[in-house]
């Protein structure tokens, strides 16, 4: 099967690349790195790969089989333990591949019958999920509140009008920073309506977990929410701690419910240990040197906030200034999308052949029917220096002069 075009896909085959980090060599040359969501540097810094390292010797490269069979070994339930005391919940849960946390996660507690209210800009993973339960599912407009109460109030009363066994469950879904476009999700005002209509709620903390939050617990503690109001957290090792998989937190009933429902974490092998003592020393680092990371990642926000919000007439930059991910939308009347990412496409090759930046078309799986616009997808991460940002703005502004006037 083939992976899901949520994003580009780099393969060996068509970009031999070595040493990702702010900086990283393709084809023979080292590039500037903004399409890499390594936003606290944490898969260059050394103790983390040490921590690899020598969990490789320790227990050899993979685990050999799913976690309720053999699979489990120490630094598994470890990291669990660390991340759930972290974010404050119960328990947590280790996932082997980030994009199927969510796509595990829903189907879990959500069934036919069940009622799913899920933004249309969450990523492809979390739509799938929604999928998979077979539950009702209904899509509300972008953080727009009106809608969703509007969705909301749809499945109260059909509840109240069919005559049937009352819906079991009823969810919301949202993520924190959206992957489409980088905005922040207004979660305070969602809590409110889930709880004025009695839903449960799911919230991906994958792109603001380690970047919002005064200890970056992510958008719960940024709007000053207690985590015990969110029935089920879930996020990526893989953009804050440098490492592969997922996680998922919640109530001790929360977890234990998925070792024997969750088919990701069931019937998948689970995270080679190396992985998981990476993401064990990573989050260490985390809480240890929080002030310094966050507050670099906080400045170089700002500085790309500044230098690409006029690159060119034709590209609209969009996201939420707290946001490391930032998107430039072509628009361009009478162009369809498939022109709209081919001249996106040429600006990153040029990028990349003149100006060694490596920059990336946000791209969507042929499945997600409400995907948003194509755009450039730039990653800002607290491994940058200002003067990486202002070469890469200045490069791009000239590019997108030379392929947009064609």
């Amino acid at each position: 099967m083939d992976a899901p075009n949520d994003e580009q896909v780099l393969t060996v085959e068509q970009l031999p690349c070595r040493d990702c980090g702010s900086t990283c060599v393709v084809e023979g040359r080292p590039v500037k790195n903004f399409a890499q969501t390594n936003f606290l540097g944490m898969q260059e810094r050394e103790e983390v790969r040490i921590a690899a390292k020598k969990a490789i010797e320790k227990y050899g490269c993979g685990s050999c089989g799913p976690r309720g069979f053999y699979g489990t070994i120490d630094v598994h339930l470890e990291l669990e333990g660390k991340i759930a005391a972290f974010m404050k919940t119960d328990e947590s849960i280790l996932y082997s591949y980030d994009l199927a946390t969510a796509a595990s996660t829903i189907p879990a507690f959500c069934k036919r019958g069940d009622a799913i209210v899920c933004d249309q800009a969450c990523n492809w993973g979390i739509k799938n999920g929604c999928t998979l339960s077979r539950s009702v599912v209904r899509y509300f407009q972008h953080n727009d509140m009106e809608d969703l109460e509007t969705k909301l109030k749809e499945i109260v009363e059909e509840g109240k009008k069919s005559g049937r066994k009352k819906i079991n469950k009823r969810f919301i879904v949202v993520e924190g920073i959206c992957s489409q476009n980088g905005d922040l999700t207004r979660l305070d005002k969602i809590m409110e309506l889930k709880e004025k209509y009695k839903f449960r709620i799911l919230v991906d903390e994958s792109l603001s977990f380690g970047v919002l939050g005064h200890t970056g617990r992510g958008a719960a503690e940024h709007f000053g929410i207690d985590p015990s109001r969110i029935e089920i957290i879930t996020a990526s090792l893989g953009n804050t701690l440098g490492s592969v998989g997922g996680f998922c937190c919640g109530t001790n009933e929360v977890v234990d419910h998925q070792r024997l429902s969750g088919v990701g974490y069931c019937f998948s092998a689970s995270l080679p240990p190396y992985l998981a003592a990476a993401g064990v020393v990573a989050l260490q680092t985390l809480q240890n040197s929080r002030e310094a990371l966050m507050e670099r990642l906080r400045e170089n926000i700002a500085a790309l906030r500044m230098h690409f919000l006029n690159i060119h007439p034709k590209l609209r930059l969009s996201g939420d200034p707290l946001s490391p991910l930032a998107f430039l939308h072509l628009e361009e009347q009478g162009m369809g999308d498939e022109e709209k990412q081919e001249r996106l496409q040429q600006i990153c090759d040029n990028l990349l052949s003149k100006h060694n930046i490596l920059l990336v078309v946000n791209k969507f799986s042929h499945l997600d029917k409400k995907h948003g616009a194509s755009s450039l997808k730039i990653a800002v991460t607290s491994s940058h220096t200002i003067q990486d940002i202002t070469y890469t703005a200045d490069s791009l502004r000239a590019v997108a002069r030379e392929v947009l006037s064609m």
